[in-house]
């Protein structure tokens, strides 16, 4: 049975333990009780007594069809609350060949400790000097570990903003072409891991162990189903592989709900440039990848890799959310403009929606103009230097607008607001509002009832059902969290009856121990009780889960439609 592997990283000691009070849980599930169990919720979150936890899913190691997501988690530096970060990557797909579930990381260095890599072997744990890789960008950085590792190392590794300790810092973790460009991104999960003097945990290449399945043929049989339910469905068999997540660019535009210019309106005249359709195209004319899987296994292949126009490689995973926040947000239409930012946030390891909704700020206080993207470059290049307003701006939007005494504050638990105006996709704006994650659309997608149609049709401009489908969403999103499993797959399988029945087939087919779907749905119950409990001992309150006051104040274009839920109505929406 994998063991949990944890490391102390003042004094360097570590031991391999067995599952105990952890056994049956994975991913987020995991991540959030350890949090909730052993982080005192009082701490400060780059203090000794938090704890950062990276986990695999529950059906990490196996070959089901898109379960290489990892779960990141800690008290926030950002938010103040729990949080768990869901990442790609080949962390969750490598880690069960070493024995291992998690890893957790505790206590932190001395002051004036210098930064360690920690390579993680199959019965020890190695902390190896990277001196000649602190203060690097991030893909500067992993080759010098490739050229010592291999080109095959898996790693999760922190950027020169890490290091700082920002609260918008990312963990960056290797996708299957060995580039760092798989972000951990919300909710500064690389600053606790900086705080900790960690630059990069290393899973040592050379692990090969096998991963037994406890009833290898219904398991075979639950797999083959699972990957028919995948490659049946239209959104994940042609939509997301076709024009990646940026397909929802034009969506979300026609549906009047696309944020531009800081939430000021529904529609941006220059979404057409910036779509999924024009990224495709481009990304072919310069003999890109538009179909690419951010982990092994993955068969929706949404991601891809976005050359310059010379036909050299420039970034992979360029996200509808990043396109929007470094675009329609900043009125910028130039798409190797928004490339070349998300580059850039992966090179210093930032939250690409924290820092485009920060350069909002910025262009609100008259720091840079609206529709200057090479001036948003230039202050995204500041992040992680000497540069103090690099230091202001890393610390994400809420720090950057106090700074600079901007009020328009797109923010739930000082938490940036994702792609979707809540005034317009309702289900949503329950989903910013209450999960405890701070404003995350991952947490529950409801833009699949309210505007897709996908699982149902809740109207979205009404209030009618809202509160329903975010609590259920979230329900849902927090047990595929916890499996491992990538969260497109919910377009399948909210519109296949079988579906969540297959999904535990395959876990019971696993694990050997007979898991229901009503188990699965109470795992993802039991996931945000946790969550919530922790959040209400570090201090908040019903009063926190509300959208800032401009959404109700002013009507969005062109539906002129106002958030009109009250905090009192969003508790309906808490498990």
């Amino acid at each position: 049975m994998a063991k949990i592997l944890r490391i102390n990283t003042r004094t360097r000691e570590y031991r391999f333990e067995e599952l105990g009070q952890y056994a049956g849980l994975g991913g987020r599930a995991l991540t959030s009780r350890v949090v909730a169990t052993e982080v005192p919720a009082s701490c400060h979150p780059l203090s000794a007594a938090n704890k950062l936890v990276i986990a695999g899913g529950i059906l990490a190691g196996s070959t089901a069809a898109n379960s290489g997501r990892s779960s990141v988690g800690a008290k926030s530096p950002l938010t103040g609350g729990i949080k768990e970060s869901n990442v790609g990557g080949q962390f969750a797909h490598k880690l069960p060949r070493l024995g291992l579930l998690a890893v957790i990381l505790e206590d932190k260095p001395e002051a004036g400790a210098g930064f360690c890599n920690i390579l993680v072997k199959q019965d020890s744990v190695e902390f190896q000097d990277c001196a000649d890789i602190v203060g690097m960008d991030n893909y500067a950085a992993h080759e010098l570990v490739k050229a010592k590792f291999g080109e095959k190392v898996v790693t999760a590794m922190i950027g020169p903003a890490g290091e700082q300790c920002l609260s918008a810092a990312t963990i960056q973790f290797s996708d299957p072409e060995g580039r760092p460009s798989r972000s951990a991104g919300r909710g500064g999960m690389g600053a606790v891991m900086g705080s900790k003097k960690v630059k990069a945990v290393i899973l040592d290449p050379d692990a090969k162990g096998a991963v037994a399945m406890a009833d290898p043929e219904a398991f075979k049989v639950a797999r083959k189903r699972w990957v028919d339910i995948l490659m049946g469905h239209p959104v994940t068999s042609q939509g997301l592989p076709t024009y990646g997540t940026a397909i929802l660019v034009n969506i979300i535009n026609e549906a009047g709900a696309l944020p531009t210019k800081n939430f000021r309106t529904g529609r941006f005249d220059g979404a057409s440039k910036i779509s999924g359709e024009t990224m495709t195209e481009t990304i072919k004319a310069r003999k890109g990848q538009y179909k690419h899987g951010c982990h092994t296994g993955c068969v929706i292949q949404c991601s891809q890799v976005y050359n310059d126009k010379n036909g050299d490689y420039l970034t992979t995973g360029f996200e509808y959310e990043t396109i929007w926040g470094f675009g329609a947000n900043l009125l910028v239409d130039d798409l190797d403009d928004i490339a070349m930012m998300d580059r850039i946030c992966d090179e210093k390891g930032m939250d690409t929606i924290e820092l485009a909704n920060t350069m909002a700020m910025a262009m609100e206080a008259g720091v840079v103009q609206w529709g200057d993207g090479k001036g948003v470059i230039e202050l995204l290049k500041k992040v992680g230097s000497s540069d103090p307003l690099g230091r202001i701006l890393g610390n994400g939007t809420a720090f950057t607008a106090q700074a600079f005494g901007v009020d328009r504050v797109p923010v739930v638990k000082k938490q940036a607001l994702p792609a979707y105006d809540p005034r317009v996709v309702k289900g949503v704006g329950v989903t910013y509002s209450t999960t405890p994650m701070g404003a995350d659309h991952t947490a529950g997608y409801a833009v699949c009832q309210n505007v897709l149609k996908v699982g149902g049709d809740v109207p979205s401009h009404g209030k009618a059902g809202q509160v329903e489908v975010s609590k259920n969403l979230q329900i849902a999103t927090a047990a595929v969290d916890s499996l491992g499993l990538c969260l497109f797959v919910a377009f399948a399988v909210l519109d296949t009856a079988d579906a969540l029945s297959v999904v535990a087939d395959m876990v019971t087919a696993a694990t050997g121990k007979a898991t229901s779907v009503d188990d699965i749905v109470n795992m993802g119950v039991n996931c945000l009780k946790d969550e919530l409990a922790f959040n209400k001992a570090a201090g908040f309150t019903d009063k926190d889960d509300q959208l800032p006051d401009f959404f109700k104040n002013e009507p969005l274009p062109p539906h002129n439609l106002t958030w009109d839920f009250t905090a009192e109505e969003m508790q309906a929406a808490k498990v």
